[in-house]
């Protein structure tokens, strides 16, 4: 009789142990739809220069198209990383903004990648919406907080459409340090404190504790 214990049974979905990174798919990713473009560029040829399966891609990131949102997100929050940017002092975030999406997109590589069709322009806006404008509310803070972002990255967006994705002329010519000199005041006055309307005082008073007719102390 044979009393030797069953192999235990394989087991689906996510490895156990130490499986490889996201960061070490990532990094292979990033050189294929480099050198081989996204359409080019498989699943299957991103597992084998990161020496995984397949399977372990489509858990972490569902598609190929997740998975080129993850190599441009990647790289647009290690510029806007939160120590460099929005953990500075807030009279120069204008500055550090404009340095942030210039340095950005001035570098050859992220270029490349935001040239490969209507999935860069996606996760770029994305990026725009879900990530950059959410961090900046949450940095602001205060009632007018989504406003000011909201401005903000309406400016920053307005640069990178007319500088990089569909290149204007005039703005095209500038040089970073020059496009910082312009368009700083503009965002920095996105970023300001919005003054309260007469309307918006009067309500906070009808609403105050003290409006009732008790003394002020």
């Amino acid at each position: 009789m044979n009393n030797a214990a069953p192999a235990p049974a394989r087991t689906r979905g996510r490895p156990r142990g130490n499986p490889p990174t996201r960061e070490s798919i990532v990094s292979a990713a990033r050189a294929l739809f480099l050198e081989r473009g996204y359409r080019r560029t498989t699943l299957r040829s991103v597992a084998g220069a990161a020496g995984v399966d397949p399977a372990l891609i489509a858990y972490h990131f569902g598609s190929k198209k997740g998975l080129f949102a993850e190599v441009m997100q990647f790289q647009c929050a290690n510029a806007l990383a939160a120590d460099d940017v929005l953990g500075g002092d807030p009279a120069t975030l204008p500055d550090r903004l404009i340095d942030a999406v210039t340095d950005l997109w001035e570098d050859a590589d992220f270029v490349q990648l935001t040239a490969q069709g209507d999935e860069a322009a996606e996760v770029i806006r994305e990026y725009l919406e879900g990530e950059l404008l959410a961090r900046l509310v949450e940095f602001l803070g205060g009632r007018d907080a989504t406003a000011r972002a909201t401005a903000a990255v309406t400016i920053l967006g307005g640069l990178i459409y007319t500088r990089y994705l569909n290149p204007l002329p005039t703005p095209a010519a500038l040089t970073p340090s020059e496009t910082r000199h312009i368009l700083t005041p503009a965002l920095r006055a996105a970023l300001a404190p919005r003054p309260r309307t007469a309307a918006a005082t009067r309500a906070s008073r009808r609403d105050s504790p003290t409006s009732s007719g008790g003394a002020v102390l």
